[in-house]
């Protein structure tokens, strides 16, 4: 019985919110390695596009919850989502003929890019602080658990309890279809094989045929949509605010680079290393060994490596020893 509590415990406390993360870091380091594999740059404003479509998706939430619209049991954000994308798709176009297009005629270097990117960030976030405030933000409605501890309990009989919450179920779902209509279309559409030529070798691409502009314009949709997405589930499961998709930027960052930067499936990879390494080195697995161990050597602190304040460290150090010792990443991507 005690081992079954342990497991309850380290499933409620580790397990599920790390697979939740994990997803949403695999959502947004796919946009973050997209951009890199197709325009070839590191686009430091990803976190900002995040906390941008997810903040449109908020205000369009509020409206509907204003006029007494909502979608039962699930999130009325869930309803607001599709036109949060199409929003945030028209922003990130027109960033990109106003700002972007201007450098990839010019053939400007990769690290140019980078720091105009790292302008359109500062110009993002001011945007997002001004319109919706720099404060958190909650637009979670309908029901909150899809299990509550307490139900569990009573239908285990353990005393640890168990929660899984809606929005957790829902991210875990919705970034498994995201991901496996984005792999259809990459590699079953013309649209998506061109993006791919064009990312292997643009030179022969263009030779082909391919429209640059159109693998431009589409990359761009995509990378809208799956910010949107990533900003949304998290702010559904934790809370919005402008400065943490600011952080985040760090830990997406570090799934794409782990996994291997221009690398799909390295990107999904290195967001669930991330995600699993910051829970766990975050946790304070007291609970879980008291349960798991003899009475005799049950731990009297609370065993936990690194307090939660540190946990975008942990990314942090995980990035720096990739970069040292595989700098291609897990999965052999572009070398960074």
């Amino acid at each position: 019985m005690d081992l079954l509590n342990a497991l309850a415990a380290l499933a409620n406390f580790v397990l599920i919110p790390a697979m939740t993360y994990g997803s949403q870091l695999a959502l947004g380091a796919l946009g973050v390695t997209l951009i890199y594999g197709i325009l070839r740059f590191s686009n430091f404003a990803h976190g900002d596009t995040m906390a941008f479509g997810a903040m449109v998706t908020i205000l369009l939430t509020w409206a509907m919850q204003a006029v007494g619209i909502s979608f039962g049991p699930l999130p009325t954000a869930l309803l607001a989502l599709p036109f949060g994308i199409l929003i945030c798709a028209a922003f990130v176009l027109v960033t990109d003929r106003v700002v972007y297009r201007f450098y990839r005629v010019q053939k400007a270097k990769p690290v140019v890019l980078v720091i105009v990117s790292m302008g359109v960030m500062f110009i993002m976030n001011g945007l997002v602080r001004i319109v919706i405030g720099p404060d958190d933000q909650r637009f979670a409605d309908g029901e909150r658990f899809i299990i509550s501890a307490r139900d569990f309990k009573e239908m285990t009989g353990l005393d640890e309890g168990l929660a899984f919450k809606t929005t957790q179920g829902i991210t875990i779902l919705t970034a498994v279809i995201v991901v496996i209509l984005l792999f259809w279309f990459l590699n079953r559409t013309r649209t998506g094989k061109s993006m791919r030529a064009y990312s292997d070798n643009e030179d022969l691409a263009l030779l082909s045929g391919i429209n640059p502009e159109r693998v431009v314009m589409v990359t761009w949709l995509i990378v809208a949509a799956l910010a949107t997405i990533a900003g949304v589930l998290y702010g559904l499961d934790k809370s919005f605010k402008p400065f943490t998709y600011f952080q985040l930027l760090l830990p997406v960052f570090a799934s794409a680079i782990v996994g291997g930067l221009g690398s799909p499936l390295g990107a999904i990879a290195g967001g669930f290393v991330i995600a699993f390494s910051e829970v766990t080195i975050t946790y304070a697995w007291k609970k879980v060994l008291v349960y798991a161990m003899p009475e005799t050597l049950e731990p009297s602190g609370l065993v936990q490596l690194l307090g939660t304040d540190y946990k975008f460290a942990v990314s942090f150090v995980i990035l720096v020893v990739v970069l040292l010792f595989r700098p291609t990443g897990l999965f052999a991507g572009k070398s960074v």
